[in-house]
């Protein structure tokens, strides 16, 4: 049984960092986990995934450089979140799937944890 529950995220102001987290269980190693996030109004877009190996990355080019995706020895995959901006708003889930930036390719999902850049 897959599980993946998001945790961190909150309020931080323009040009500050946060880290979330997505705990996930029964996830194989032929498997990938991603980071999605959806504005109010928007579609969901790919933020970062990488290969349950930790050797494969990937990010979408408005986060590449501010954001940083690993996995940790505690079957955790950690979403480091630096120079925030308004455009960072959103709800972040994670999802397991296929190393892949199309959210069709990811079957199980979190709940998704809100994240809000604002001062």
């Amino acid at each position: 049984q897959v599980q993946l529950t998001e945790s961190g995220g909150g309020f931080v102001q323009p040009g500050g960092s946060t880290t979330l987290s997505c705990a996930a269980s029964g996830v194989a190693f032929s498997d990938s986990v991603g980071w999605f996030r959806q504005a109010p109004g928007k579609d969901r877009e790919f933020v970062a995934t990488i290969s349950w190996s930790g050797v494969f990355t990937d990010y979408a080019d408005s986060v590449k450089g501010r954001f940083t995706i690993s996995r940790d020895i505690g079957n955790s995959v950690d979403l480091q979140m630096n120079s925030l901006n308004s455009e960072d708003t959103g709800v972040y889930y994670c999802a397991r799937g296929t190393y892949s930036r199309r959210p069709e390719n990811y079957d199980y999902w979190g709940q998704g944890t809100q994240v809000t850049v604002s001062s």
